[in-house]
This record gives structure tokens, sequence and C-alpha cells, in this order.
């Protein structure tokens, strides 16, 4: 299921808005991508700041869904991330 910006996905989605370090930004999901108590593993290419996959997932669990992991391919751990989505259970393939 992809989560994508405002206007990108077909329409019946529900948003997420959510605050960057220089901004705001909002991701969307259709409404019926999730079917209620599925379990959801979340990919993301890096964990900076961990805004959008908090985001993501308080979508996930808005339509019935848990997350049970999230992917990434690279951390960058000094801007603390990892903190911040310290109720996921996080992997990283490479850590900066």
């Amino acid at each position: 299921m992809p989560a994508r910006r405002p206007g990108k996905l077909p329409p019946e989605t529900v948003t997420a808005r959510y605050l960057l370090e220089y901004g705001e930004n909002a991701l969307e999901v259709a409404a019926n991508a999730i079917a209620d108590g599925a379990r959801v593993v979340i990919h993301d290419d890096v964990l900076a700041t961990g805004g959008t996959v908090e985001a993501i997932g308080g979508l996930v669990e808005q339509l019935g869904g848990t997350v049970v992991g999230v992917n990434f391919v690279i951390e960058l751990s000094f801007l603390g991330g990892r903190k911040r989505l310290s109720n996921y259970d996080i992997y990283s393939l490479i850590e900066y």
C-alpha cells in the first residue's frame, strides 16, 4: 500500500499531517487500503527524524491495522529518529 503526498492517489483517502524540522508535510493512503486487524510492516528508504513513519503508523492504526515492524535502508542515527519511533520494532541495513 503506497503512502503518497496529497493528490497523488485516487479519491477516498485519509491524510496525516506532520511537522518537519523546516516546516510541515502530509501523506495520504487509500481509505480502504488496510483491513481491520491487518498486521503491517512499513518500509522506507531513510530514517532521519522519524516524522514520516510516525505519520504513516498513525494512518495504519487509524484504519484498524497494527504496525508490527519498520524497515529502513539507511538510518541517520545522529538525528534521533529511532527514539521517536521507540514503540516500533525497527531494522536498518546501514547506520550513519
